[in-house]
């Protein structure tokens, strides 16, 4: 079907298209303060919007609105078809309680003082 749209219509479905992108998803990257919108995600790295995004490198956090989810070490980047695309080196999910070093039970009741 794209064979027989224009050149200009074609690249106007396609700014729609990560228009659409950026305003449905809620991922975001934070670095050193600075907030980025992520338009995709995959297992091994996401993608921004190139003409917004930084050469990121190190450390960032990736967000999903409000609640963290992962810390992720950037690797490399490259710009392809208007998305700078970052891979990782590691991204390791944050827990949202400490570890403990002892063996949780599922059922276990919680905790009370006895009756006085």
């Amino acid at each position: 079907m794209t064979e027989y749209l224009t050149k200009d219509l074609q690249d106007a479905m396609e700014a729609a298209r990560r228009a659409a992108q950026r305003r449905s998803g809620r991922l975001c990257i934070h670095d050193a303060g600075e907030v980025h919108q992520v338009l995709r995600m995959w297992e091994d790295g996401f993608a921004l919007a190139a003409k917004d995004a930084p050469i990121l490198h190190g450390f960032v956090d990736l967000y999903d609105g409000p609640r963290h989810l992962y810390q992720c070490l950037v690797m490399t980047s490259r710009v392809e078809e208007g998305e700078r695309i970052y891979e990782f080196k590691r991204h390791s999910r944050v827990a949202d309680t400490a570890p403990v070093d002892f063996e949780r039970i599922e059922d276990e009741p919680p905790l009370r003082l006895p009756p006085s």
